[in-house]
């Protein structure tokens, strides 16, 4: 059986899809190939932060949890082969999965089945342009399209990018704040004096919780 480099497990709240709200098993897989200038789980990035393990033992770690929506995250848990395995694993046990990627490496990798929820990185993260857009060509209505915006200029970037290639027509589509650099209710305002339709505002609803607390 497979195995993947996992940083860690653990039960939380779903806090920023469109789920956000619903308890949620997240498997959080190590390494990754962006260094965003706003990531808060650069203790994720290297192969070293996470331990070898078998797919069987993954699971079974998750089935400790009586929940049944799955997060896997990272990290960029697609630099991992065997991640698409670890998905088709749980859907065959009924869980309902998610994935969240930063949307360089190919989604058409994973079922479509799963959720998957792709950063788009805008300017202000410092990856801006990393970006594949041949996986624009992949998405469904169960997909989501999520940018983190560090200021009105990001947002600005955003929504042109949305506009030109008709996101909203595609999918869910969610404009995250950097809490730290623009607050809530800067964007929020901004985004209801442009008149924004079929775009969410979104929040880190566990970071309204629990604050920066690793493993929430």
């Amino acid at each position: 059986m497979s195995k993947l480099n996992v940083c860690e497990i653990f039960a939380s709240i779903q806090g920023e899809s469109t789920l956000a709200g619903y308890p949620c098993v997240f498997v959080r897989l190590a390494g990754c190939n962006l260094r965003c200038a706003w990531c808060d789980t650069s203790y994720s990035h290297d192969d070293n932060s996470g331990v070898s393990t078998h797919i069987n033992d993954i699971i079974g770690e998750i089935a400790k949890f009586p929940i049944k929506l799955i997060e896997i995250t990272g990290g960029e848990p697609l630099l991992q082969p065997s991640t698409a395995a670890l998905c088709d694993e749980l859907l065959c046990r009924g869980y309902q999965v998610m994935i969240e990627t930063n949307g360089t490496l190919d989604i058409g990798a994973v079922s479509n089945k799963v959720r998957r929820i792709v950063d788009i990185k805008c300017p202000g993260s410092g990856c801006g342009g990393s970006f594949l857009i041949h996986n624009l060509k992949h998405l469904t209505s169960n997909d989501e399209i999520k940018f983190v915006l560090a200021s009105i200029d990001d947002a600005v970037w955003a929504k042109k990018f949305c506009d030109e290639h008709r996101i909203t027509k595609k999918c869910s589509v969610t404009f995250s704040p950097v809490s730290s650099s623009l607050p809530y209710e800067k964007l929020a305002d901004w985004m209801v004096e442009n008149r924004f339709d079929g775009i969410r505002f979104g929040v880190q609803l566990h970071k309204i919780i629990w604050g920066e607390r690793r493993g929430v």
